[in-house]
Formats: C-alpha cells, sequence, structure tokens
C-alpha cells in the first residue's frame, strides 16, 4: 500500500447570530474586528483560501487554495454565515470540493452536526435534528451526499455512531485515545491506546443494530504539535514531522482549522508548503481525502471505542457536565462547578419547549415529526417556505394561524442551539458562549409563551441559582440570565426603534415613504408621519411626540403580522429633515412607545437597548457617514488638483497644509490612476504628497479605495497598463500597502501576457512567472 497524507481541518464558529435579529451583533472582545466571526474570517478562512507560498526573496511564487488538498469541515452555522458575509471565501470552499471530487472521485468536505452539540448527552430526538439538518445543510451547499460527518469535539459512543448508521453517514474521525480495543482480520481482539494504535489504517465499528461504521483516529501526537507546539513556525520542519511518521496506509492529521492563521499567524503558510510537498509526491507521499482512501482500501480491522469518549476532554465527556478539572480560559483557580446546573437548566427547558410542541403541533402539521425533521431545508434554504407549508402545515403559509406553526419550528431549532459545545468549554458562566446559550433558551421558551405555552418554567430559574459565577459580582446563573440575557429581548417598540434609526442613518427615512430595515430573522417597515404643521417634523419641546407613524413586522420565515402604530419622543434633541431625509439626533433621548396591538403595550428608548445592538446602530452610522465622505472626497478631488498650485520661490511647504492633508488618499489616487490634470499643478501636488506621511485612518483609506479601483481595472476590458501604474506609483511613496484581493484575482487570471506579467510583477509576484 502507499503512502498517504490526509490533514483535517475543523472550521466551526458557535451560533452566535442574535435570536430575535437572525445576524451576528459586535462583539467587543473582538475589536478591532466587528465580531469573532469576522475577525477570524480575516486571520484564517480567508488565508486558508488564498494562502501564498513565497520565494527565497520574499515574492509569491504560489497561491493555494488549501480546502481543495486538505479534509474539511465547516459548520452549517459557520456556512450560513459565510454565505451572507463573505461570499467569495464561501466559493472557494465549494469549489475546493468539486475540484478534489474530480481528482479523487470524493470530495474532501465532510458534514457536522448541525449546533455543534455534545451528542452522547443529547436525547434520541436531538441526535436525529443534528444529524439530519445537517446532511440536508451540506446536500444544498455542496450538491452532493455527505460521505462522512465530523461530531463535536469527536464526541461519540454507540447511540450516536447507530444514529449517523441509520442516516447513511459512512465514517467519522476520532481522536487515538478513543479507542479501547481492536480486533485484526482474523479475530484477535488487542487492547490498545494512544501510543500502540496504528492509525495508518480504517477500522470498523460494528453496532448492535447490525448496522457499522468506518473511523479514522488521527495522529495524536503530530496534531497536538501543530496545534499547541508551534509546529506551524516552519512549513520545512512540518514537513519532516509528517515525513518521519508516514508509512504504509494514510496518515492522518485533525486540528481546529482555526489553528491555520488564527491561533498562529502565517499557520496557512506553512500547511501551504506541505500541502505542495504531498501533490509533488516528494518522499513518495501522496495526499488523499478520506472517503477517497476509504473506497480503495475497505476498513478491514475492528475497533471498539471507550464510552463516551471525545478529543478534548480525558475524563468522556464530563467537560460539558462536571467539574472535571477539563477547562481553557486562563484561570487556574476558577471551578465549573456551574456547568451541571447549566445543563440542568436547559434540559428543565427543553422538555418544557418539546411538551409544548407535542401537545400543539398535531393541530398544524400533517405530521409533526417530518416536518420537524425537513425544517432543516427550510433553514438553509433548499425549499421555499410555500413548498414546505404545502408539504407540512395544514394552513396556507399566510394563513394568520399559520404563523403558530412558523413558531413552533423556530422554537425546537433555539432551543437546539442552547445546547452548541462551547457553552460548557471554558471557564467561566458569564462568559459570551454560556450567555449566549441561555439567550437561545430564552427565545425558545418566549415563543412557547407566546404560543400559549406560559411564563418561563419557574424550575429553570431555581436551576439557575445552583449556578456560581467565579466572579462574585456576577451572581448566580439566575442574575447573568436576568441581567444579560433578558434584555435582549425584542418587543415591537424595540425593533421599531432600530428600524427609525438603521435607515435614517441609511439616509432613506422620509415622511410619508414606506421604509424597510431588514435582519436575516425580521424584516420591519416602517412609515413616518411627522408631528407638526404641514407635514413638517416638529421642533418638539421634551417629552412632547416627534414622530409617529405605523409599522408592521415579519418574522422569518412567517407571513407579516398586521400594522400596528406608534409614537416617538426625544427628550434630548430634535427631529429634523434634510434634502427629505428625517435625522434622528442625539439618540439618547429616543422612545417610541406602541399601545393595544395584539403583542401588548410596550416601549423602548436607545439607553434600554443591550450594548450590541446600540454598537450595531453605531456600525450603521459610521459606516454610511464614512462612505458619504469618501464620495464626496473622491468627487472634490480634481478641483482639488487644479487648485494646487506650483510653489514659489522659496516655498517650503503648502498654506493651510493640514487642510489639504485631508485630501491626500484621493489625491494620490488620482495622480496614480492619471484622473486629475497632468501639468505642472500636478507635478507640484506629487511633489508635496509623496512627503505627506498619511496617519493610520487616512492610510486605511486609500488601502480600500486603490483596491476597488485596481479590481475595477480587471473587469472586461482588463486594464493591464493602468493596473501596473496604479501600483507601482502607489507602493513607491507608501510602502506596504495591502493588496491582497487584487492579487487573488491576478493569480485566478492566469496564464499571463507580457502586461499581465507585468502588472502581476509590481503586485509582488516572482518574475519568473509566464508572461
Amino acid at each position: 500500500m502507499d503512502k498517504y497524507l490526509c490533514i483535517h481541518g475543523h472550521f466551526y464558529q458557535p451560533p452566535r447570530e442574535d435570536p430575535w435579529l437572525g445576524t451576528v451583533l459586535p462583539e467587543g472582545s473582538a475589536a478591532p474586528a466587528c465580531n469573532w466571526n469576522e475577525r477570524i474570517l480575516r486571520e484564517s478562512y480567508a488565508p486558508m483560501g488564498w494562502a501564498r507560498r513565497l520565494d527565497g526573496s520574499g515574492r509569491i511564487a504560489d497561491i493555494l487554495n488549501c480546502y481543495e488538498w486538505i479534509s474539511f469541515n465547516a459548520g452549517p452555522t459557520l456556512m450560513r454565515w459565510l454565505e451572507r458575509d463573505d461570499p467569495h471565501t464561501y466559493a472557494r470552499m465549494l469549489e475546493a470540493d468539486r475540484l478534489s471530487m474530480s481528482r479523487w472521485g470524493h470530495g474532501n468536505a465532510l458534514a457536522q452536526v448541525y449546533h455543534h452539540i455534545i451528542m452522547p448527552l443529547a436525547g434520541k430526538e436531538q441526535r436525529r435534528l443534528e444529524i439530519q439538518w445537517a446532511l440536508d445543510d451540506f446536500a444544498h451547499r455542496f450538491g452532493r451526499q455527505a460521505e462522512g460527518m465530523w461530531l463535536a469535539e469527536s464526541a461519540a459512543d454507540t447511540a450516536t455512531l447507530e444514529e449517523l448508521a441509520a442516516h447513511g453517514v459512512r465514517f467519522t474521525v476520532l481522536a487515538p485515545r478513543q479507542a479501547r480495543r481492536i480486533c485484526t482480520p482474523d479475530g484477535s481482539w488487542n487492547a490498545v491506546d494512544e501510543h500502540s494504535l496504528d492509525v495508518r489504517r480504517s477500522y470498523r465499528i460494528d453496532l448492535p443494530s447490525g448496522a457499522s461504521i468506518t473511523v479514522f483516529f488521527y495522529h495524536g501526537a503530530i496534531s497536538r504539535a501543530v496545534a499547541f507546539e508551534k509546529l506551524l513556525r516552519d512549513g520545512e520542519s512540518f514537513w519532516h514531522r509528517i515525513a518521519a511518521a508516514a508509512g504504509e496506509g494514510l496518515l492522518t492529521l485533525c486540528t481546529d482549522g482555526e489553528t491555520y492563521g488564527h491561533h498562529f499567524t502565517f499557520g496557512e503558510m506553512a500547511l501551504a508548503h506541505v500541502l505542495a510537498q504531498a501533490y509533488s509526491g516528494r518522499d513518495g507521499i501522496r495526499p488523499i481525502n478520506m472517503a477517497a482512501f476509504l473506497a480503495r482500501h475497505p476498513a478491514e480491522w475492528r475497533a471498539e471505542l471507550h464510552e463516551p469518549s471525545s478529543w478534548s476532554c480525558v475524563h468522556g465527556v464530563e467537560r460539558w457536565r462536571s467539574d472535571c478539572g477539563c477547562t481553557d480560559g486562563g484561570h487556574p483557580g476558577w471551578n465549573q462547578a456551574w456547568r451541571k446546573p447549566l445543563r440542568d437548566a436547559l434540559d428543565i427547558a427543553s422538555h418544557a419547549v418539546d411538551t409544548h410542541f407535542e401537545s400543539k403541533a398535531p393541530a398544524l402539521f400533517t405530521n409533526p415529526q417530518q416536518a420537524l425533521s425537513g425544517f432543516g431545508l427550510l433553514l438553509c434554504g433548499a425549499e421555499q417556505r410555500q413548498d414546505f407549508a404545502a408539504r407540512h402545515i395544514m394552513l396556507s403559509a399566510d394563513d394568520a394561524a399559520a404563523g403558530s406553526a412558523w413558531k413552533l419550528l423556530t422554537m425546537k431549532e433555539q432551543m437546539l442551539a442552547a445546547y452548541a459545545s462551547c457553552a460548557w468549554f471554558f471557564d467561566e458562566l458569564s462568559r459570551i458562549e454560556p450567555v449566549n446559550a441561555l439567550t437561545y433558551a430564552l427565545r425558545a421558551l418566549e415563543i412557547r409563551r407566546q404560543t400559549g405555552g406560559g411564563d418561563i418554567p419557574e424550575e429553570f430559574l431555581q436551576q439557575l441559582e445552583k449556578a456560581l459565577s467565579n466572579k462574585p459580582e456576577e451572581g448566580t446563573g439566575r442574575t447573568i440570565f436576568e441581567n444579560r440575557a433578558l434584555p435582549r429581548c425584542e418587543t415591537q417598540a424595540s425593533l421599531v426603534l432600530q428600524a427609525l434609526l438603521t435607515t435614517a442613518y441609511q439616509g432613506r427615512l422620509q415622511a410619508g415613504v414606506p421604509a424597510c430595515a431588514s435582519w436575516p430573522a425580521v424584516d420591519v417597515e416602517i412609515t413616518v408621519v411627522p408631528a407638526g404643521t404641514d407635514g413638517q417634523p416638529a421642533e418638539n419641546s421634551r417629552n412632547a411626540p416627534a414622530a409617529s407613524g405605523t409599522a408592521r413586522i415579519r418574522w422569518h420565515p412567517a407571513a407579516w403580522d398586521q400594522p400596528f402604530s406608534w409614537e416617538l419622543c426625544n427628550t434630548c434633541g430634535r427631529t429634523l429633515r434634510r434634502g427629505g431625509n428625517i435625522l434622528l439626533s442625539p439618540p439618547d433621548g429616543l422612545q417610541v412607545t406602541v399601545t393595544g396591538t395584539q403583542g401588548g403595550d410596550s416601549s423602548c428608548g436607545f439607553d434600554q437597548l443591550p450594548w450590541n445592538k446600540k454598537q450595531a446602530l453605531a456600525m450603521t452610522y459610521i459606516l454610511h457617514s464614512v462612505a458619504q465622505r469618501r464620495a464626496d472626497a473622491l468627487a472634490r478631488t480634481p478641483d482639488a488638483l487644479a487648485l494646487f498650485l506650483p510653489w514659489e520661490e522659496a516655498q517650503q511647504d503648502q498654506p493651510d497644509a493640514h487642510l489639504w492633508e485631508e485630501f491626500a488618499p484621493e489625491m494620490l489616487l488620482a495622480l496614480a490612476t492619471g484622473t486629475g490634470p497632468q501639468d505642472a499643478r500636478a507635478q507640484a501636488a506629487a511633489a508635496w504628497l509623496y512627503k505627506v506621511e498619511l496617519p493610520a485612518g487616512a492610510r486605511r483609506r486609500l488601502e480600500a479605495t486603490a483596491q476597488q479601483t485596481a479590481l475595477k481595472l480587471l473587469e472586461s476590458p482588463v486594464q493591464w497598463t493602468a493596473l501596473e501604474k496604479l501600483v507601482r506609483t502607489l507602493s513607491e511613496h507608501v510602502a506596504g500597502l495591502d493588496w491582497w484581493p487584487v492579487q487573488n484575482r491576478v493569480w485566478a487570471m492566469r496564464p499571463w501576457n507580457a502586461q499581465a506579467g507585468a502588472a502581476a510583477r509590481a503586485l509582488g509576484f516572482r518574475p519568473d512567472e509566464p508572461q
């Protein structure tokens, strides 16, 4: 048998979306990125798709799509976010799977249990839904059936493996210490441990039902070295470690995908080096994925597992239900006794949700369990709401009574999201992960109440009281729930307030004109009728209505709710109009009141919104304001250059130079693209600009605008000469500009002609590339 290599990356982010809005809100700890998904995207997910290989001079010799040469799973919650927020990286992953299918007959991608819950601790229905929804999501995205599935934390037991096999999953990946004993083809059983287990072959696990599933065990020592021991500092050392361990069969390595680039900066470059050695056949080692290897070499040996077991807890799965000592977070003196009451509380909430569903669903669905199983198709977009309703709901999709059916399905999904493994993984109850779990449970219990199921169970709150934070000021799980989760609840008033501010900041709020603020989970349509005479916004006194109007809300996938009226007060400022747009400033004194609706009376002021929703509004404001400012500066730049007069004798600087510096990024860009005047004024401006030291904000502005300009030059018809001039001019005078997305696009346009080769060299590519 030949020597094969398979490097697996487990790419995962927990469900971070706000349960009401369905969007990932700002997370302060991720700054300067907006949230952790965005930060890790920049540091890992995107670089993995376009990994640089440099020559000895530091120039780009190759750009590798690592996803094309590794095995990987990307959780449904992450793929959903990538599809919306970075379709380029998302497409790169899908393309990699297609290319690996063409190369080996089997794709690199594996499915992953939907919400990353610990399967041995889940109930039968939870296991079934996590697997079914994951398989539906995978098939919709990758256009094929998944052959393998990643188990959260590789946590496994017989019940979990039975469920995988029942759904047609052929294999999974586990840690070597999870193997208890193995059986040779001649029937001889032998006890094994991580050190004695031969991980270069696959193993069949025979199940009580008569079914079986194949397991690949990864190489523990090298995988740990990659994840924790800085093996990624040098790609050649990484390769030597692999070559020493490889032999006949399949050497599998496995780590979190975020190891490459996020945990270790430029780790994707070390990985790219190793992959290049493998696909060139160095040391007789060839790359392959697990499905392709299994097709060529079916498992002949059998294995039994330690049950339950996982890759990140030496005590089985205790890390997700007890104070076992396994933790992460950097506080060795803290305890995790809060884990059990947190899980017990969620189990109480889950039981209440399940009981409510069982009592209400038969009157709404033709077959409640089939509807629940099929909900994954709707979640991933494989099925439209009208088609789903026709198959599963007794009423029309737009019937008002059908709203309860949609809510019940959402209730079940939100409750499952509360069990994502990260809620127990770290060392403190008040961290963002447990708080998010409580927030998903709150949303599920809220829907339960809205559909006739009663208030939050007192037993749930009592159980949370038993969970004690390591921070005395945080108190118990109940106080954390009341102080951190409950304020996140949306009401009609809070949604209208956010819709008003969102549309106002985007310049879309006008009197009498419907405006819609949309989030993935909810749409809010508002129409403003300003207070005052002649339809003009009022110069309002304190507590007097500044504006009023109507609104309607649509919770996806349900239909629009009935319209209702609202009233806005502004106790700190004025409601004004500029160019037809209504301005709300400052936000601190804004308060929206809704009365006499089915949802009950509600009122919400800006100061009552949780921090992350205020921050989301702040981001909307700053993004729109900066975009307007940039557009204005670009429009004014030709005039600025035309008015930049040649200097007189003995002149050393531009009069009021600090004011001219405001236009410096745009003026530099105009000179580099030749869109400004090409005379003595341009020469004078250039001589001055090249001496200006751009502050960080101006530099980022130039970089972003230069990237956009360069990418436009690469659209048909491609303007290679103009691109070369742009890059060389700016790079000569502003060192270290980032051309990353432009380099990616140029690499994809090979083979290059002479003009393209010149532009590529200006961008940092190796000069001996085809021309």
